[in-house]
């Protein structure tokens, strides 16, 4: 967003800032951040946010209909989403993505302090600390981690065989087509290819002279058991502050948040869980946060947090990555684009922008 680098500058000197750097002492993050920046105006903003938009959602009338089909489960909730404002210059700023919902035809409410109760009623406790927020009422949440599972499941019984823990090591390359994989030092050979490597694209990538700009942003969460439904949220809440989500599952909440610069270190920083548990204690303190598990993981961002989906110069290899923050969210649908682009059917929306071809530096000829 335009505000970022002022922000960015702030919250180098707070305690519980949502953004932190530490340089890893690679050219290519300082290049990365340097691209990001460049993206960091309103006419980025503008193109970037109607992108994402586009894929969140068909992606989550995707979801939908596999619901449908299927009957999946995963602890789903459709009670929308909640995004909250601790100040009046955030309610002010939200009206640049209001427009953006507008032309997309989102459903939104855009909420005042003493509404904030209607749709999530734990939050008139803590109704002092906040100016108002915007209700994204078609909004659905759910277990990312059962859904996978249980639609691993469905695949498997459809006849597709998954191969766990396996060391794939290499891609084999013969003029403009992809001839194999190399996996665990045997070769295994298909008729096209989809790169879905999440952080780890751009490195796996680079022997073939595709340069992917995705960058390992990391991320933590916790997952506290409820003990007191009354404290605790209905659907998901967006803590616009502190750039942190609180989510309900059936009997857990889960709070995820913090990007932090920091390469492909995966340690367990105590002060990221002190702001998760900060955060969701002022809000919702009806879990049992000494129970709480923490985790961390990686998430692969674009300088312009728009995934890259699509062909490549190599006729058989197709990329699905670099989804940043709205992985889950773009899930179904960034499956559903992938499968018509490599079976040559039409997609059911506009794939303008999504390819590695908005990085013409990318594209090798």
């Amino acid at each position: 967003a335009p505000g970022i680098p002022f922000k960015a500058v702030k919250w180098m000197f707070q305690h519980h800032a949502p953004l932190a750097i530490n340089l890893d002492g690679s050219m290519w993050q300082l290049q990365w951040m340097a691209q990001m920046l460049k993206n960091c105006n309103p006419q980025s903003y503008a193109v970037n946010k109607e992108r994402m938009m586009r894929v969140a959602e068909y992606s989550r009338d995707c979801l939908r209909e596999l619901r449908k089909d299927t009957g999946i489960h995963y602890e789903n909730r459709a009670k929308g989403t909640l995004q909250l404002f601790r100040k009046e210059a955030q309610m002010e700023a939200v009206q640049r993505d209001i427009s953006v919902l507008e032309e997309c035809g989102v459903s939104y409410e855009l909420l005042n302090g003493n509404e904030l109760g209607r749709v999530e009623p734990a939050l008139a406790n803590a109704q002092d600390k906040l100016v108002g927020g915007l209700h994204l009422p078609n909004d659905e949440t759910g277990d990312c981690y059962l859904f996978t599972n249980a639609l691993a499941q469905i695949a498997k019984e459809l006849g597709v065989n998954f191969q766990f823990n396996q060391n794939v090591e290499k891609l084999i390359v013969e003029g403009d087509q992809i001839k194999g994989v190399q996996v665990n030092g045997k070769v295994l050979t298909a008729d096209r290819y989809v790169l879905a490597f999440g952080s780890y694209s751009r490195d796996f990538l680079k022997p073939l002279d595709l340069q992917l700009p995705v960058y390992p942003v990391k991320g933590y969460s916790l997952t506290i058991p409820i003990v007191d439904p009354a404290f605790a949220p209905q659907s998901t809440v967006l803590d616009e502050t502190y750039k942190i989500a609180i989510t309900r599952f059936d009997q857990r909440i889960r709070v995820g948040g913090m990007a932090e610069l920091s390469g492909f270190n995966l340690g367990l920083n105590e002060d990221r869980r002190a702001t998760l548990q900060m955060v969701t204690q002022d809000l919702f303190p009806g879990g049992d946060m000494a129970q709480a598990s923490f985790w961390t993981g990686l998430r692969p961002m674009t300088p312009d947090s728009t995934p890259i989906i699509g062909a490549t110069r190599f006729k058989n290899l197709f990329l699905n990555t670099g989804h940043g923050t709205l992985g889950w969210t773009m899930a179904c649908g960034s499956g559903k684009l992938i499968s018509d682009i490599v079976l040559n059917h039409k997609t059911d929306i506009s794939t303008d922008g999504l390819s590695i071809q908005r990085y013409s530096h990318a594209h090798a000829a």
